[in-house]
């Protein structure tokens, strides 16, 4: 396994792919990032076309065993955020 791409190459991928600087993708991709975190964390969702979708979900509370000792205990409700894949995407992985 590879691994990840860190912020500074993502930004120099997105450099190249958009023939702008890096100050430019940098602040490009510092936007799209503010703009999701706004949207989700209110509570709606955001598609990414060909990559997927981000939204936040609910959880109830309910009842969690602790690994260590096997007890039992209630765990509040809570916010979790998830990401459905795009079809297209998985496509493209599994070509």
């Amino acid at each position: 396994m590879t691994k990840p791409m860190t912020k500074t190459q993502l930004v120099a991928a997105l450099a190249e792919e958009m023939g702008a600087d890096k100050k430019a993708a940098s602040g490009a991709l510092d936007a799209v990032i503010a703009v999701i975190t706004n949207e989700v964390s209110g509570g709606g969702a955001v598609t990414l076309p060909g990559v997927g979708k981000i939204y936040c979900r609910e959880r109830p509370e309910r009842m969690v065993r602790n690994p260590a000792t096997g007890e039992q205990i209630k765990k509040d409700a809570d916010k979790v955020v998830k990401m459905t894949i795009a079809k297209a995407l998985k496509d493209s992985v599994n070509a």
